[in-house]
């Protein structure tokens, strides 16, 4: 059955359409919460928080695959960590870069940044201790303060966050 079949617009069947892509293909990748939640949950979250609190509706922000075209391709890029280098090298490059990036990969990285905290906020990681947690709330408002001027709704949601752990910013 065709997307308009289902009353659906071609923005919102393209949408579904990047949903179902990443489902399959991180369909054996777990979070690190206790639950094992699969990964294709922060994916999805992190659309849902671009879409209803920081009101983005631009399709190439919401739609985060490199399958969906070169303008598409070149946000995931900027939001990619390189798995070839070492985890603090990665993390440096994050606050290093941020200032960087375009407007579309702020907010993703905004909204990505979001949803971990809260996720962290939630349940910690198995084999976290809570100075490793509070240690990534500080590495998370370094590569934030990079990020400001994108999104005063999802910068207030951080900064709540960060004053709630008394994480200066």
């Amino acid at each position: 059955m065709g997307s308009e079949a289902l009353g659906m617009g071609s923005e919102a069947a393209r949408l579904l359409e990047a949903v179902d892509f990443a489902a399959r293909k991180h369909k054996d990748q777990r979070r690190k919460d206790p639950e094992g939640t699969p990964y294709i949950n922060h994916p999805i979250a992190v659309a849902r928080i671009l879409a209803h609190e920081a009101g983005v509706t631009d399709m190439v922000v919401l739609q985060i695959e490199e399958r969906f075209g070169a303008e598409v391709r070149r946000v995931v890029e900027e939001v990619t960590d390189d798995k070839s280098l070492p985890k603090m090298e990665r993390k440096r490059l994050q606050i290093e870069r941020a200032a960087a990036c375009s407007r579309r990969a702020k907010l993703v990285k905004l909204a990505d940044k979001l949803h971990n905290l809260r996720d962290l906020n939630r349940c910690t990681p198995q084999g976290w201790t809570e100075e490793r947690v509070q240690e990534y709330f500080r590495w998370a408002a370094r590569v934030v303060s990079g990020l400001r001027g994108s999104s005063a709704a999802l910068e207030g949601a951080l900064q709540r966050l960060f004053e709630a752990r008394g994480v200066p910013t």
